[in-house]
């Protein structure tokens, strides 16, 4: 069965995880970053297509604009007497610019009538002009005004006037010339009506001044109010003078992403907006497929993958893994594995290889301190020898093996003589260098057997086994540590003598424990002592010979 506590099972688990968080924290990442680099080059979409319309219509203006200064400028003021020959002179011009599908009138300077005009239109001769603003503002005027857009007062259309006033050679009106044309003819702002960007992308022509729509991609909307302050702060900024790009919520409560550019000769300016829902359109429909039909895909594929390479990747983990079991069976000796390649397979086996390395140096560490602490337990920690309780235990050997094979020993209690006089004043560091070579002088000339050992402060004894004479053999070790005790002891350039009492006590059957052949040779030290220092003292009936 699957083991679902496996690596492997936790790899693959990881894997999914990992390509599905990958996948959503680039859609979560990714989307923002490329809504905004599409809202950034839709922006510029937008104002190219804005910039391009503005220009257009600027052109269509200020090309009518030319043609009523030139005609202003070329009309004899003799024909405003003449009504044949002006007519003639209207149709003329008209016919051969028809840059107003509306027509050509000469008015009255006082606008009740109009002279002249063409083509004529039925009812139009009826009206007076005099109260309309862009006649008296043609009247004041030197050049060429330019009417607000309103609709025609016969046929409903959306129409502009451009007006010029004639003057005689004092400078005073005379006449009116004016051109009216739809604003959606041929070649003037009906561009405006089919220019689609998109599937809702839209162009409208606002004048500020008048607070219109002059001209708008939805002809429902020509000449309409626009929206009151506060409903489109994008729109509201415009009409305070704002040109560039911007995003919005229009009055009908659609995000929007518009550009704006100026119509110069007129103080229009052109809107090019578009829903920002279908710009989006397109990177949320890959998202939701990126998401929904990729993932799965990619999950089985990395699935397949993983279950093909695993086993491959973790066969030396595995094999680490079983060459561990049998270590830690005894079936192999601890010893470091080979590492099969420089990854984090290799870094695990390295690191047990590491644990064998510091468990050998610890055992090996164990060892030396075991040895040390054996030694120390046998052994004086200043000088080496041994303490007391393996002199007893020597002693103890020694008892036994003269009642089992009738052999002698003797112990040779040896303190020394004026020591404390070199601790006071030499110090107990030299005190302690002294007592060591004190112990050096004791060894030599020691059989294995013998045994010395170091009871405490500059008290020792020496354990002299395997006797065939212990009265003799003692007193000759004894004479001979006396010598080699006599001789000075240099310690840091100080000259130091020293002399030694020693006691000896020879085994015997009236001494039949450790504690009492201890006792015997400690009185016979102290009758050494009190026979002057520096000498030899046997317990018992013998007597010690001077040096």
């Amino acid at each position: 069965m699957f083991n679902f506590q496996s690596l492997t099972f936790r790899l693959i688990a990881l894997a999914i995880m990992l390509i599905v968080m990958a996948i959503y924290l680039r859609v979560l990442i990714m989307l923002p970053f490329a809504q905004e680099i599409t809202r950034d080059k839709a922006a510029a979409e937008q104002l190219l297509m804005a910039s391009y319309v503005a220009r257009d219509i600027d052109h269509s203006i200020r090309v009518r604009r030319e043609l009523m200064v030139e005609l202003g400028a070329s009309m004899p003021p003799t024909l405003l007497q003449q009504p044949a020959d002006l007519a003639h002179w209207v149709r003329d011009r008209q016919r051969v610019n028809p840059l107003f599908d509306r027509g050509l009138l000469v008015l009255q300077a006082n606008g009740r009538s109009i002279l002249s005009e063409y083509p004529v239109v039925t009812g139009r001769a009826q009206f007076d002009y005099a109260g309309d603003d862009w006649f008296q503002a043609a009247l004041r005027a030197e050049g060429v005004v330019i009417s607000r857009p309103q609709r025609s007062q016969l046929s409903g259309e959306p129409t502009l006037t451009m007006a010029i006033a004639l003057r005689d050679a004092s400078g005073r009106a005379v006449a009116v010339l004016a051109g009216v044309a739809r604003l959606n003819m041929a070649g003037f702002l009906d561009r405006l009506q089919p220019t689609q960007l998109g599937t809702d992308k839209k162009i409208r022509l606002v004048s500020p001044v008048d607070h219109l729509f002059v001209s708008v991609s939805d002809p429902a909307m020509v000449l309409q109010a626009t929206p009151a302050r506060g409903v489109d702060p994008l729109h509201d900024r415009a009409m305070a003078g704002y040109r560039g790009t911007g995003t919005t919520i229009n009055a009908s409560g659609v995000e929007e992403l518009a550009a704006i550019v100026s119509v110069p000769s007129t103080g229009w300016f052109v809107v090019a907006h578009i829903p920002t829902s279908e710009i989006f359109d397109l990177i949320h429909t890959l998202a939701h497929r990126s998401f929904w039909k990729a993932t799965p895909t990619v999950m089985f594929i990395m699935i397949g993958l993983l279950l093909l390479l695993l086993p491959s990747i973790l066969r030396p983990l595995r094999d680490a893994a079983h060459a561990m079991r049998e270590m830690a069976d005894g079936k192999r000796e601890l010893a470091p594995l080979p590492i099969p390649r420089q990854d984090e397979v290799g870094n695990l086996v390295a690191g047990f290889n590491y644990l064998v390395l510091r468990l050998g140096e610890k055992e090996a560490a164990l060892k030396a301190s075991e040895t040390r602490l054996e030694f120390m337990a046998h052994h004086d920690a200043l000088t080496g020898l041994y303490t007391r309780s393996i002199l007893e235990d020597r002693m103890q050997q020694a008892f036994a093996g003269a009642r089992r094979h009738g052999t002698h020993f003797a112990i040779l209690f040896c303190d020394l003589d004026n020591f404390k006089p070199i601790n006071d004043r030499l110090g107990h560091a030299v005190g302690d260098a002294v007592l060591r070579q004190v112990a050096q002088r004791l060894l030599l000339g020691r059989r294995k057997t013998d045994t010395v050992a170091r009871l405490g402060g500059d008290e020792f004894v020496i354990l002299l086994t395997e006797l065939s004479h212990p009265g003799d053999a003692a007193r000759n070790v004894a004479h001979q540590l006396l010598a080699a005790l006599s001789e000075p002891f240099v310690i840091d350039g100080h000259g130091v003598t020293l002399g030694a009492s020693i006691g000896i006590a020879l085994h015997s059957a009236a001494s039949n424990s450790v504690s009492e052949l201890m006792a015997q040779a400690d009185h016979a030290m102290y009758q050494a002592k009190r026979g002057g220092k520096n000498g030899v003292h046997f317990f018992g009936n013998l007597e010690d010979r001077p040096i």
